[in-house]
């Protein structure tokens, strides 16, 4: 564990902090936090927590000692002064003399005793870092300890590589009863730098913040050198089939699998989104012969199973060429997953009051042997939460394996921190979006209707895609609108398949596509070379059919339906003069989508288009085009007078249309004009 330290950086952060009013002691502690924050090793997604024992000035002049303290909801790699409140420490203190305390009226004194008001609820492990009586407190679930920990014989292992320097603390749920037996080892230990957590992580002080960060490195480093002892040693493959299909191809059927129906007469399901994982050593974790043994064990930290549920679901091999049977077996142990996880939940509800409401029996990390992992949420940032979480896990195991056995806490006490209302608030409350968990992918990314649809679907929710042949705009819009940016060139089947590959791999399949690629090549029909007809019903229409084809075998994959959409322009039933190259594709591919309507309804896919005309800065229009014949292009006030109701069309308007046709399950085979009024392209 490399030590990260520099006098530099920690004179900067005070200057910086100072700025914003904070003192010398919250900013250093700010600057060391972030710093354990950003090494994934000590710290995941919000875990952990830091403190300072300070004194602030309230506004009437009156010195007060506090305990800053980091806030639910703030992650330490990128904290800030605010992310850490003031409690009133003496306070905090005078608990240390209770017998017991309950969690509502725990979080009810510390929040009573907060300097500000406003500020965040301090940590579940406050009254640990306030019973401590040292200035600066950190707290990791560093693997190297957790695989130490997460043992038989994991208490003496501790004790003999720390001794004196950091006393274990048995394993006891977090609150009010973990800080009082943490005390109580301290008491009994008071020259000691830290604490052993079993089964948790460690904790290390100091006079100064240096002093308990730097302690912090060196006994999780002391930890590393005893597992480079057993490093190398893989555990015992098992057997699996020579040919394995590929991650893309199995990705679809379990992200169907893992959506829970909402209303099957509406069509409308709890989609999720996966994040597949292979690299490092998460294969020869998925791979191992013993993997149902380990990994079925529980967490190797108990903050992680709010994130994981106790348990992963474990798949076999996929055997390439046999999909079938691999979807059968997978739908079996979701089924059998689900069962088990409400049986686990019954029996432990039975024994505690008042009683809990069940959380989803869904799995949230899936384990395929000869693939690897998955992490399964709503959002594309749920499911990357939850696969960085589970390959800490495997690799936690695996040093655990590789010169013993791991072993979790107990099934008791994981369904205890799984179902602690403190710990499913750092959670924190989501306002589902219509679209959650939807992938959408609209071609002709880069150009201005495909970037306004784009952020459309975002509003709703969506993960959304970007597809374009140009790889540097596409690239460059994707980004500006936090999207995925995947170059493609429609025409051509290859480039089709790759980039939807690219989609599979991102998210684990698609739900929504708008086929918006186009571009308009004009002139008078009887005198159109082959060659520009061509290239125009290559684009206008064969990339429709590509785009679709691709993404229907993805969605009648996941079984849960999906949308088609498509950007026909008012050519497609108003033909304009001199636009017949541009047109005639429209057209068919406006014919293309009433097929897919009635080819696919059946698989619950909708099929709908756009007849969109007069968008400014969008699609071109044969009134707004200068054509190869020499047509008049027309004056703002002519194009404002165009249409019926005399208002500027704008690409957002085309970009909403997109998404009421993406919301609309039970409307198929239709035509949404948006064009301001054109009587002459309305559809009849």
């Amino acid at each position: 564990m490399r030590n990260l330290w520099s006098d530099k950086d920690a004179r900067d952060a005070q200057k910086k902090y100072a700025a914003h009013g904070a003192n010398a002691d919250l900013a250093l502690r700010t600057y060391t936090t972030r710093l354990l924050g950003g090494e994934p090793r000590l710290v995941q997604h919000g875990g952990g927590n830091t403190s300072v024992k300070t004194t602030i000035t309230d506004r009437i002049g009156n010195d007060i000692a506090v305990l800053c303290v980091k806030g639910s909801g703030w992650d330490m790699g990128t904290i800030e002064p605010a992310g850490l409140p003031a409690v009133r420490l003496q306070a905090l203190l005078d608990l240390a003399d209770l017998d017991a305390l309950s969690d509502e009226d725990m979080v009810n004194i510390q929040r009573a005793n907060l300097i500000d008001s406003a500020s965040p609820t301090p940590s579940v492990e406050t009254l640990l870092h306030a019973f401590i009586p040292h200035k600066f407190i950190d707290h990791t679930h560093a693997n190297a300890v957790l695989s130490l920990c997460d043992r038989p014989g994991g208490l003496r292992l501790c004790r003999e590589i720390y001794g004196d320097r950091a006393p274990v603390v048995p394993y006891v749920m977090p609150g009010f009863a973990l800080a009082k037996k943490a005390k109580e080892v301290f008491d009994a230990n008071p020259n000691c730098q830290g604490l052993i957590l079993h089964k948790h992580g460690i904790f290390t002080f100091g006079r100064t913040a240096r002093e308990a960060y730097d302690r912090m490195i060196d006994m999780v480093g002391m930890a590393e050198r005893h597992l480079r002892k057993s490093a190398g040693k893989r555990p015992a493959p098992a057997r699996l089939p020579k040919q394995i299909s590929a991650a893309k191809e199995i990705a679809p059927i379990l992200r169907g699998l893992s959506a829970a129906p909402l209303d099957r007469n509406e069509g409308r399901w709890s989609h999720v989104i996966l994040d597949h994982r292979s690299g490092g050593r998460i294969l020869d974790y998925v791979n191992g012969r013993a993997l149902a043994r380990y990994s079925q064990q529980g967490p190797v930290t108990p903050d992680h199973v709010i994130r994981t549920k106790p348990r992963p679901l474990i798949l076999p091999a996929p055997q390439a060429g046999r999909l079938d049977v691999f979807a059968a077996a997978a739908r079996k142990a979701v089924d059998d997953y689900q069962a088990a996880y409400r049986a686990y939940f019954e029996r432990h509800n039975a024994q505690v009051t008042p009683k809990k409401k069940p959380l989803d029996a869904m799995p949230r990390v899936i384990l395929v042997q000869g693939v690897g992992l998955f992490g399964l949420g709503a959002t594309a940032k749920d499911a990357g939460i939850v696969a960085d979480i589970a390959e800490t896990c495997a690799s936690v195991v695996l040093d655990v394996e590789a010169s013993g056995r791991f072993e979790s806490i107990s099934e008791r006490d994981q369904f205890d921190m799984e179902y602690w209302s403190l710990e499913q608030a750092k959670l924190g409350k989501r306002v589902d979006k219509a679209l959650q968990g939807q992938v959408a992918v609209i071609t002709g990314g880069a150009g201005t209707i495909g970037a306004a649809t784009a952020a459309a679907f975002k509003r709703e929710g969506a993960e959304v895609v970007l597809l374009d042949h140009d790889e540097r705009a596409v690239r460059a819009a994707a980004q500006k609108l936090g999207a995925l940016g995947v170059p493609c060139d429609v025409t051509k089947r290859q480039s089709v398949d790759a980039a939807f590959d690219a989609v599979t791999q991102a998210y684990g399949g698609i739900d929504i596509l708008v086929s918006n690629a186009g571009a308009a090549w004009t002139g008078r029909i009887g005198e159109v070379d082959d060659a520009t007809l061509r290239k125009s019903f290559e684009l206008n229409f064969f990339g429709a059919q590509n785009v679709a084809q691709a993404a229907v075998g993805i969605i009648r994959a996941q079984g849960t339906g999906g949308t088609l959409l498509f950007n026909v322009s008012k050519q497609a039933v108003n033909p304009g003069p001199n636009f017949g190259p541009y047109g005639l594709p429209k057209a068919a591919a406006l014919a293309l989508m009433r097929q897919y309507a009635v080819d696919y309804g059946a698989d619950g896919i909708t099929s709908n288009a756009v007849n969109a005309d007069r968008i400014r800065s969008g699609l071109l229009t044969a009134e707004m085009v200068k054509s190869r014949s020499g047509a008049r292009g027309v004056s703002e006030r002519d194009y404002m007078a165009g249409n019926l109701l005399g208002r500027e069309v704008r690409a957002e308007d085309v970009a909403d249309a997109f998404v009421s046709l993406a919301l609309a399950r039970k409307t198929t085979g239709a035509v949404l004009t948006v064009d301001g009024g054109n009587i002459a392209a309305a559809m009849r």
